[in-house]
């Protein structure tokens, strides 16, 4: 297993961005056992939450471990609080670079799949809705969404009042990250739009995993979405398990997803 720490000049970003990374190349012979297969491997885009950083996941869960069973190369960038939304008036495209910008970049760096089908992004938190938005806004490079504890907060935070503050940030965070919020529904910003867009254009859907805690404060958002979901006949996968939004539920909850995502390619 090679773990790397790798930094680029993005052109979405305009400045110097730092990522890390699991790629399973370095498999040792085992005697008695034939050698692994080499073929161009699966990747996961896993997006880190509200306040973390890109080695929370390999810091606080066993991506390692489950990057090393299914042979998926795991690429974890940073979200710096911004949701991995655009953000056009600083010049800071998060969105761009995690959906399309990284992916192309890490496909010229390493022996991955191009395959929509063998490519991968998750997230948990912060990093669960950037994993949806983009996701789905990038279809074209994704072929499945694992979404864990997912802060859609455009249910919440759309035509909030000035005052508006929900004990993480405020009225003026929001408007800044999502722009002006009594036009976010619609938008590019909010996944139900983005899920219609899909249909109307006869798009490729990804597949979507969804799991969240039944004591996490963001249970109503998920169980929404999920709720829209079925309404539009979208095919997807949804679970409820008792936990918080803590690492111990986002630990436990990973080697389902990607157990999910692979199928026989990893146990948990």
């Amino acid at each position: 297993m090679a773990t790397l720490q790798a930094s680029f000049f993005s052109k979405s970003m305009r400045r110097e961005v730092t990522f890390h990374a699991l790629i399973p190349v370095d498999r040792p012979e085992i005697p008695g056992m034939p050698p692994v297969e080499a073929r161009p491997m699966k990747a996961l885009y896993l997006l880190n939450g509200y306040s973390g950083s890109c080695s929370d996941w390999i810091t606080f869960s066993r991506i390692r471990e489950l990057s090393d069973r299914g042979n998926v190369a795991v690429f974890m960038p940073s979200g710096e609080n911004h949701f991995y939304v655009d953000d056009e008036d600083k010049g800071e495209l998060h969105g761009e670079y995690v959906g399309n910008e990284l992916v192309s970049f890490t496909r010229n760096l390493f022996p991955l799949s191009s395959d929509r089908e063998d490519t991968m992004i998750g997230g948990l938190s912060m990093g669960g809705y950037g994993a949806i938005r983009n996701g789905l806004k990038y279809a074209h490079h994704f072929g499945r969404i694992l979404a864990l504890s997912s802060a859609l907060l455009p249910y919440r935070i759309a035509n909030a009042p000035p005052d508006y503050q929900d004990g993480v940030a405020g009225y003026n965070y929001f408007k800044r990250v999502f722009g002006d919020l009594d036009r976010l529904l619609g938008s590019d910003k909010d996944p139900e739009a983005l899920v219609m867009r899909l249909k109307e254009t006869n798009a490729d859907m990804p597949q979507i995993y969804m799991a969240c805690g039944t004591e996490d404060f963001l249970l109503d958002v998920n169980r929404r979405f999920h709720e829209f979901l079925n309404r539009e006949n979208i095919v997807h996968t949804y679970k409820e398990s008792a936990g918080a939004h803590t690492w111990e539920f986002w630990n436990g909850s990973i080697g389902p997803a990607l157990q999910w995502a692979l199928g026989d390619r990893v146990s948990v």
